[in-house]
């Protein structure tokens, strides 16, 4: 929702995470002359557990961090407790999806789960019209009156991908000040600095929150335990050991801790997770070649596109690039995507966002992968 799409005074309840972005966002939404309360949300249920310094979005220091910025500001602000309701939809899910062999995104889940679904019901509940974050988008009003998602005006600083799990409904109540801003982070954060916020020379956050020293393996195995494996290459020779299938993720070159070389002498890859015979399964880089896809649950950003195969560019991972697909909705629940050219690095338990020119289509998890081998032929993932 842009000032152009909603010109009368809105409620608008701003998301303040601790950092730079959320807080211009507020800032803003303010300043265009909404009526803006600050809201952080403490997502941990022992709050101390969380890193200290700059490096999360949920530590005790981001939420005086926030505070400190609505005094500035100068709106009202409060502190959320959405731990119970994080645990279950975000971390739970983390640990479900690794114990499987898949590879989950938290970031996108959270944005799903938390910011668009728990905390918007509560601000909707609360006589609030929309839900204000940081996050770099843009939000269209049709002539019909429905929206569209869109990625922000400079592509350097996109995160559509992980706002792409948002529906109809979600995006009629959500405002993306920032969307529009085609500055560098350099310019956001001297706008800080000018409207005197403290947390302009606060470093970005780039792990995931909730694992305190950012050690993912570490984190997976106090709660799942170790569980020796073996590491074997395509062939099914053993080459190496693990301590958990749940500690690789597809793609993965280092600290695989393979004994003997490869016969070409080239790099290995993980190419397979089993965690039903805890077995990691390693070859060539060419083995990695993703030429089709499945997805299931998919979410469409407004209106679902239209019946059988079209063409569309998709983005994989929150950071990577376009790639040309044809998709097409089979039964309404199941995706299926061809690429025009292999790609790599794709595992089941990601999501895939397909786009139509910035238009944000929708997304869906992905649930199996079709490779080539490295002689060419094809084999399920």
């Amino acid at each position: 929702m842009t000032d152009a799409a909603a010109p009368r005074r809105l409620r608008v309840l701003a998301a303040m995470s601790g950092g730079v972005d959320s807080a211009v966002a507020a800032a803003r939404a303010a300043e265009a002359g909404h009526d803006v309360t600050g809201v952080h949300l403490a997502l941990s249920e022992n709050p101390k557990s969380f890193r200290t310094g700059a490096r999360g979005c949920c530590t005790i220091e981001d939420s005086h961090d926030a505070r400190r910025a609505a005094d500035v500001i100068g709106i009202p602000f409060y502190v959320w407790d959405l731990a119970e309701r994080f645990r279950e939809d975000v971390v739970e899910d983390f640990f479900a999806e690794y114990e499987a062999g898949r590879t989950p995104n938290p970031c996108l889940r959270c944005n799903e789960k938390i910011k668009f679904a728990a905390l918007l019901d509560k601000a909707l509940a609360l006589g609030f019209d929309a839900v204000c974050t940081g996050h770099y988008a843009t939000v269209v009003l049709r002539e019909d009156g429905s929206r569209e998602l869109h990625r922000a005006s400079d592509m350097a600083k996109d995160q559509s991908y992980v706002l792409g799990v948002l529906d109809d409904r979600q995006l009629a109540h959500a405002m993306f000040p920032l969307g529009d801003t085609r500055t560098t982070k350099a310019e956001i954060r001297e706008e800080a600095a000018h409207r005197g916020l403290f947390v302009a020379k606060k470093p970005d956050s780039h792990d995931i929150c909730f694992i305190a020293d950012g050690d993912t393996q570490g984190f997976l195995a106090k709660r799942l335990g170790t569980a020796e494996g073996d590491i074997v290459d395509e062939s099914g020779t053993v080459v190496g050991t693990h301590e958990g299938a749940y500690g690789f993720t597809i793609g993965q070159r280092k600290g695989l801790r393979i004994g003997r070389p490869a016969p070409d002498g080239k790099p290995r890859y993980v190419l397979d997770i089993s965690p039903v015979d805890n077995t990691v399964t390693v070859g060539p880089a060419a083995s990695l070649d993703v030429t089709a896809l499945t997805a299931i649950r998919p979410r469409w950003c407004g209106r679902p596109p239209t019946a059988g195969p079209a063409t569309y560019t998709a983005q994989l991972r929150a950071h990577g690039g376009e790639t040309e697909v044809t998709a097409e909705l089979v039964d309404g629940t199941e995706l299926r995507v061809a690429f025009t050219e292999p790609v790599r690095g794709v595992a089941p338990g990601q999501a895939i966002v397909l786009y139509d020119g910035t238009r944000v289509v929708g997304s869906a998890t992905i649930a199996t992968t079709d490779r080539r081998s490295a002689a060419g032929a094809g084999q399920p993932g």
